[in-house]
């Protein structure tokens, strides 16, 4: 793991898939090239439409689809590992998807799917978001081994409930695709990440949508990187692009090492 290059990718996904994708192709290639191991997808990378049920009529089955195709491929051309943002994923109820983060290594196999379980629920003015109607929730967290350390899984509003990451034991790098809200955004967005990286001693990479959509929605972006004393390595405001930092088991071991 000592010093390894790892991309959090900032995206500002539309309404058709097929579009998305070729940008979310695009900028892990460009990860790739600027030395990243591991990239990471932000929340609902493959759509954000004008409807919250829009998600719902591209889901596919566990183990095949486009969507999971592309992660597949993308990371074996790549020879790079994928976080893979959100995939949605058929379920038992025909009117809700899983929204499912996907792990992929760098020869193209799934290697781990985690379930988003806390669904996001807000109401300003007309802002209005409740994911219950169109996601089912997952069951239980989930970590992985990797090149890079053990890798814990979360997806966006899991970042506000600590316990499932201290559930999760001893882990080296959190990753929080995510698609922030503007006003939850500038309120929490920093100060939740920099505390889930405090208080597990590790690092967080978090991938974001930042911009505003076809359906006129805005989301916060500032996707970040920050180490496991809370330090910000590095981080994008808004618009489509790149966030890269180093990460190594040396900077872990130290904090762990002082703060007992």
């Amino acid at each position: 793991m000592a010093h390894t290059r790892i991309a959090a990718i900032q995206m500002v996904s539309g309404p058709e898939v097929a579009a998305n994708l070729a940008a979310a192709g695009r900028l892990v290639a460009a990860a790739a090239a600027a030395g990243a191991r591991l990239a990471a997808l932000p929340e609902n990378f493959y759509l954000i439409g004008r409807d919250e049920r829009d998600k719902v009529a591209v889901r596919e089955p566990d183990g095949n689809g486009p969507i999971q195709q592309f992660l597949s491929e993308a990371s074996k051309k790549n020879k790079i590992w994928i976080v893979g943002g959100t995939a949605p994923i058929l379920c038992d109820d025909d009117k809700r998807i899983r929204s499912a983060c996907l792990v992929y290594d760098a020869a193209g196999k799934r290697v781990a799917r985690y379930d988003k379980m806390h669904l996001f629920r807000f109401e300003s003015g007309e802002e209005r978001y409740d994911e219950a109607r169109t996601l089912q929730a997952g069951t239980r967290p989930v970590a992985v081994p990797s090149p890079f350390g053990r890798l814990a899984l979360s997806i966006c509003y899991d970042v506000r409930f600590p316990e499932l990451y201290r559930g999760l034991g001893d882990f080296d790098v959190m990753f929080v695709p995510s698609a922030f809200t503007v006003p939850t955004g500038a309120a929490h967005w920093e100060t939740l990440l920099r505390a889930r990286a405090i208080e597990n001693k590790a690092f967080v990479v978090a991938p974001a949508q930042g911009g505003t959509h076809a359906s006129g929605r805005r989301t916060w972006g500032h996707s970040m990187i920050v180490d496991p004393w809370g330090e910000i390595l590095a981080a994008r405001d808004e618009g489509e692009g790149v966030v890269l930092a180093e990460i190594d088991a040396d900077r872990i071991q130290d904090v762990r090492r002082r703060l007992g």
